[in-house]
Order: structure tokens, then C-alpha cells, then sequence
């Protein structure tokens, strides 16, 4: 199978890419290599995949219409698996137009690929912070969810809105994922766990957010692109389709079009201090806690209902969170040398 994936240098998106790659796949990676973060990072991540004489590559921006339509159409997929994004609640506060250009155009961009091509199936990362302002936990694909609490939020809230138009009108198969909060070695420096673990080995303070009181899903990500990859081969039916086939309890399968929302989670929160608390163990060193009020477009809790995607795939998490964060304790002391560290 050939599968197309936007974001292959990015966290998820390499995760991915080689979980594929060594599952025998062929991949072809699109990826704009924006300075988010460190792109000697990103690079690297590319070099890794570039080994694979299956993997291909094309490093461009996906608002560049004409040369993404120009790849997917010479990598002929069978999938395609959108996960580049403009990602970061706090950024989107600052540099909101960001989000559009990479979030909105940039998602429109790919699902007229997936048309033009006649994928198979086009799956598309979501959040799980296009739930918002619900209070109504474990959060379920069926909840309403209007009341999103940053534009990062909003933007993912949309393309969700977007394809579920596009699925009705060309019928293109799509699956939106909502990712929780996702976890484990190559991560984003901007994300926290990653400026926990630079912070406590340079004897800097942390900042805690909410004083300690906030509680997520963590999801490792080892775990999380399995959970994709068995999401390919679940493709949702046509309308005209399923006068045969058996309803699956709790299904988020859209009436008029072949579209569905799937939470990947772990069905199980964390509080953040027992977070900490677990990186503190891996690295023997405690953190300088600086307690500080929620900011802005944050959200206090998160915590997945993903028994829908047990039902579709059979998918189980296999890494309790102290396993996953010692592996990237180990990458990161692996990846960066105690000079780089304190940086």
C-alpha cells in the first residue's frame, strides 16, 4: 500500500511514517519544514526516514497548492493521512493567521488531492480541544461541541465542519482523529513535558500551570500511530453502503456522508503534578515548581472516551506512562548532549 503523509518531519507524522515504512509499506512525506521549533529537529527526523529506500519526500508548504496536487498525484496513494498543522494552543493566541493559512487553506488544499485522486480514504488530525468548554467527561465523539476555547481549537473545529461537507458532496471516505495530549521521544520542544525535562536538567523552574490542578489523557505516541494505521483499513461506508452492514454502538458515522470522528486516547486522565512527578523519577532530579494561574484558551481537564475506536479496530494502549516517559528521557539524553540540554 502507498500512503501519502503530510507532517513526516513533524512528531506525529515521523512516528508514523516509519511505523509504516517498517510494516512494509511505501511512503511519500510532504512537509513545509516551517521554524516552529528547531528545524535541525525536523531535519533530522527526515534523515531517519530517508534510510527507508520506500520512503519519498517533497518539502513544501501546504497553502503551495500546485506542487502538493503535483506530489499526490505522482505518489498515486491508496490513503492519505493529513497531520501537518499549525499546532500549539498558546502560539494561535499571538499568530492567529498562521492557523488559517496552515489549518484551513492547507487542509482544504489536501482534501481536493484526495478527490482529485480517489483515495480510498483521507484521515485528518484532529483535537481533542475542539471539545472546548465541556465539562462532560470522558469526552465522546457524539458530544456537541461548539464552544471552543482558542483559535487553534476553532480552525481544527472547522476542517472537521469542511470535511464533513466534502465527504457528502464527492464522497470521499474521511476520518477525523482527535488526538489527546500526546507524549514520547522525537516530541516538539515546545511541548511541556519536553521543557520540563530541558528545564530540570539545567536547574531551571517550571512553570506549573493552574497550580498543579489540571488533568490529561497521555497518550504515547508509539501507541497513537498505531491506532492510525489501524484507522486505514477502517474506512467509513458509503450511505448507499450500509443497508447491509451492522451498526457499531456508539458510532459517530455521519447519516448523508461517508465521514466519522474517532477519539485516540488512553480512556484514563493524569493529573499534571503526577505527570511531573514521573519525569522527576526518570531524570533523579526534582523541578523548581513556579505554580501559575490557566492561561488564556487553556482548558483544565481532557480525558478521552475511546471505546469506539476499540470497537472499529481492537486497538488497546500498550505504554503506562512511566514506561513511555523513561523512553523519552532516554532519547533525549541519547539526541542531546549536556551542553545542548541546558540551551
Amino acid at each position: 500500500m502507498t500512503v501519502f503523509i503530510t507532517g513526516t518531519a513533524g512528531f506525529i507524522g515521523f512516528h508514523l511514517a516509519k511505523l509504516l515504512l517498517d510494516q512494509g509499506h511505501v511512503v511519500h512525506g510532504y512537509d513545509g519544514m516551517t521554524d516552529y521549533y528547531d528545524v535541525r529537529l525536523k531535519r533530522a527526523r527526515h534523515d531517519l526516514l530517508r534510510q527507508y529506500p520506500q520512503f519519498t519526500a517533497t518539502e513544501a508548504m501546504l497553502e503551495d497548492d500546485a506542487t502538493l496536487q503535483a506530489a499526490v498525484a505522482a505518489a498515486r496513494p491508496s490513503a492519505i493521512v493529513h497531520l501537518a498543522a499549525q499546532a500549539g494552543v498558546r502560539y494561535s493566541i499571538d499568530h492567529p493567521r498562521t492557523y488559517l493559512d496552515a489549518n484551513i487553506i492547507g487542509s482544504f488544499n489536501v482534501m481536493e488531492a484526495a478527490r482529485r485522486q480517489q483515495v480510498r480514504h483521507l484521515l485528518m488530525a484532529s483535537t481533542s480541544s475542539v471539545y472546548g468548554a465541556n465539562t462532560d467527561m470522558p469526552y465522546r465523539e457524539t458530544q456537541k461541541c461548539d464552544t471552543q476555547m482558542s483559535f487553534y481549537a476553532a480552525t481544527k473545529k472547522a476542517s472537521e465542519s469542511m470535511a464533513h461537507a466534502w465527504a457528502h458532496i464527492h464522497g470521499v471516505p474521511i476520518t477525523l482523529f482527535r488526538f489527546f495530549t500526546v507524549y514520547g521521544p522525537w516530541g516538539r520542544p515546545d511541548m511541556a513535558y519536553f521543557k520540563f525535562t530541558r528545564a530540570i536538567l539545567a536547574g531551571q523552574p517550571i512553570d506549573v500551570y493552574n497550580h498543579g490542578d489540571m488533568w490529561r489523557d497521555f497518550t504515547y505516541v508509539e501507541d497513537l500511530v498505531r491506532a492510525i494505521a489501524l484507522l486505514v483499513d477502517a474506512v467509513p461506508p458509503q450511505v448507499a453502503e450500509r443497508a447491509n452492514t451492522q451498526a457499531v454502538e456508539g458510532d459517530s458515522l455521519s447519516p448523508v456522508a461517508p465521514w466519522r470522528v474517532v477519539n485516540i486516547g488512553n480512556s484514563d486522565k493524569v493529573r499534571l503534578l503526577d505527570f511531573i512527578d514521573a519525569i522527576e523519577q526518570c531524570l533523579g532530579k526534582p523541578a523548581i515548581r513556579n505554580y501559575v494561574d490557566m492561561q488564556p484558551g487553556d482548558v483544565p481537564a481532557t480525558w478521552a472516551d475511546a471505546s469506539l475506536l476499540q470497537r472499529l479496530t481492537g486497538y488497546q494502549p500498550q505504554t503506562n506512562l512511566r514506561e513511555g516517559i523513561q523512553r523519552f528521557v532516554d532519547w533525549y539524553h541519547a539526541h542531546y548532549s549536556p551542553a545542548q540540554a541546558t540551551v
